[in-house]
């Protein structure tokens, strides 16, 4: 059980801040089908990042973990002006777009990857390895019968995505900022009559996701791959938006979808492991997540209440 709690959470958390990218910008009236995108760029950037500088001082890769989250973070927030600009400048269609960015970033990524192993470092690599992050027990804590798995081996960057999902639910839910940004995902229109820019509200809420998403690609990339490569690209993205339609555009409920998606794919692991099955049999079970995506959608999905703006262009001449 233990190890079940234990790698769901480090698999959960990520996915989990990743979503709450994907309310902010659902939130604010766009559809973000980019996620998937944003996290593996966000990942490459901070990889290359932590590659390059620990190469220049001469250092262990690992000793860069936490210039790797803000290069992510950066990166992230970066190519998420190209789905921004697309979708409220160019009015494009936001599904259109988001599918294009995944792609473009797949093939992007994975293209400079094999370059720069080559240019740079003179190895024929697709990935840059960057290890494990370091865990740490809390003493005491984590001697508790079963809740005790939450503080074992946790991972630095678990702490980190508490404290942003914290901080996020504040702003999404406690401050102007937030009510403007929900009000322009239902009602754009009234936001504009109050003297509320609409299109930079939602131009900073992709940016938001952006930000978020490549954190996530980040953690996933210190946890699940101990390197970057192709890896990140696991479909995390979508399962990311499953969890926040799930989760009724909001967070909390969002996070519970978070960990029983999590727990779903740290369960099969165990189960798979526990019955001495071949590997083959292993990444099998590995499709439990998504299994459970198909489920809930076919229970939950007429329940769901998308913003009512969401997906569609903002005219301000229209009323």
């Amino acid at each position: 059980m233990s190890t079940i709690i234990i790698d769901g959470l480090s698999f959960a958390l990520p996915l989990f801040i990743m979503a709450i990218g994907g309310i902010f910008s659902e939130k604010s009236g766009i559809t973000n089908l980019a996620l998937e995108g944003f996290q593996g760029v966000g990942a490459f950037v901070g990889a290359l990042s932590a590659v390059l500088i620990a190469n220049a001082l001469g250092t262990d890769v690992q000793n860069m973990f936490y210039v790797s989250l803000i290069f992510a973070m950066i990166g992230g927030m970066g190519f998420s002006i190209i789905h921004a600009i697309l979708c409220i400048k160019f009015k494009a269609n936001q599904v259109i777009s988001g599918v294009v960015i995944n792609i473009l970033a797949v093939a992007l990524t994975a293209f400079l990857t094999t370059q720069i192993n080559a240019l740079v470092f003179g190895a024929a690599s697709d990935k840059f390895r960057l290890g494990v992050s370091e865990r740490f027990t809390i003493a005491g804590l984590a001697d508790i019968p079963v809740i005790g798995a939450i503080f074992t081996d946790v991972y630095p960057f678990q702490v980190i995505i508490v404290v942003m999902a914290i901080f996020a639910w504040y702003l999404l839910y406690k401050t102007r900022f937030g009510m403007r940004l929900r009000a322009s995902g239902d009602n754009p229109h009234a936001v504009d009559a109050a003297g509320v820019n609409v299109l930079k509200v939602r131009f900073s809420a992709v940016l938001i996701s952006g930000l978020l998403a490549g954190l996530a690609g980040m953690c996933f990339a210190y946890s699940i791959s101990a390197n970057f490569s192709s890896n990140i690209y696991m479909g995390y993205g979508f399962l990311a938006i499953a969890a926040l339609i799930f989760g009724n555009w909001r967070i909390l409920p969002t996070f519970a979808a978070c960990l029983l998606f999590g727990f779903a794919k740290s369960g099969g692991t165990f189960i798979a492991q526990a019955m001495a099955l071949p590997s083959s049999y292993t990444d099998l079970f590995m499709i439990l997540p998504y299994v459970l995506t198909l489920l809930l959608l076919i229970f939950f999905s007429k329940s769901n209440r998308a913003p009512r703006a969401l997906g569609e262009i903002y005219d301000k001449g229209k009323r």
